[in-house]
């Protein structure tokens, strides 16, 4: 079982090529569970919303076998999502529900926790305790640390004091190539290898860099670098597609898959995902598979560090 901590969004997605009818379910953390439960696993949500969509919430969990530990709050959260032909967004806030609290009992039992904050729902405080609270691996997926809202409600990235030290109490962290260049200060299209060996040296185990139709870096505590291809795909809505990532390379780690396969899996998942808009879509683990076999990996011991 694993345990994901971030709050639900119900957004609104507008590409080139598809809209929504009103507001679909969302979030970081949510959508990696939703990748992880329908491959089969076991994994408990906690995160916060408004009285206004808990009961749909819940009901969809519930139906897609996911167990949820929800705080009730003031107001749900959501975004206005506008892309381009490019695949860049633009996001406006529709709601924020508050930050998360609680660290419910199923901790205790959890064999890795998922980070995945959409926007400021879990300070640094919580994951001070978090990482007190269990031994098992901590996957941080650092977005929603790294956004703020400006006066009109749109989001700005920035890089907030501390997140050094929030890092490094994490095995892994997955930055997608925007937040990558937000934390290090260097574009990875550029020099990915640099961009993780800053990384690296903050002291964080096993970074993955995610970098869209460039495929994916992972570097290991050994060492190792296992570059990801991406998989040829027309991304319809690629909401989510860092998130599905991280619920495909999470349910092949708890199953004991070395890095490369679970860098295949994650790959497949996430080019499933995109491939669709919103969270309703067919995904097995033998589809996942046959699909993840079609990905190309190259691994190549990490070179010494250029961090200056």
């Amino acid at each position: 079982m694993i345990i994901a901590f971030g709050n639900p969004v119900f957004d609104a997605i507008r590409t080139p090529w598809v809209s929504t009818r009103g507001r679909v379910l969302s979030g970081c953390a949510t959508n990696a569970a939703l990748i992880y439960a329908r491959l089969g696993g076991n994994v408990t949500v906690v995160g916060r919303t408004g009285m206004d969509r808990v009961h749909d919430y819940h009901a969809y969990l519930l139906d897609t076998g996911i167990k949820s530990e929800t705080e009730v709050c003031g107001e749900s959260g959501g975004f206005g999502l506008d892309y381009d032909r490019d695949g860049n967004r633009e996001l406006t806030v529709l709601g924020r529900a508050e930050p998360i609290t609680q660290i419910p009992a199923e901790i205790d039992d959890a064999r890795m926790v998922f980070l995945g904050p959409v926007m400021q729902e879990l300070p640094f405080d919580l994951i001070r305790r978090i990482r007190a609270r269990t031994r098992a691996p901590i996957v941080l997926d650092p977005q929603g640390l790294l956004r703020r809202t400006t006066g009109d409600g749109r989001i700005e990235h920035f890089k907030p004091d501390g997140i050094e030290e929030i890092c490094a109490l994490c095995d892994v962290v997955k930055p997608n190539e925007l937040e990558t260049r937000i934390l290090t200060g260097v574009d990875p299209r550029q020099d990915l290898d640099r961009a993780a060996a800053i990384l690296r040296g903050w002291g964080i185990a096993t970074v993955v860099i995610t970098l869209a139709e460039e495929g994916a870096l992972i570097v290991d505590p050994e060492g190792h670098r296992h570059r990801i291809a991406a998989l040829p795909t027309l991304a319809i809505d690629s909401t989510g597609a860092g998130d599905s990532f991280a619920g495909g390379l999470m349910f092949a780690r708890v199953h004991g898959h070395p890095w490369p396969e679970a860098g295949r899996l994650a790959t497949a998942c996430s080019s499933t995902m995109i491939a669709h808009c919103g969270p309703d879509f067919e995904l097995t683990l033998t589809d996942a598979r046959a699909r993840a076999a079609g990905v190309a990996v190259t691994t190549t011991r990490a070179s010494a560090a250029r961090v200056a």
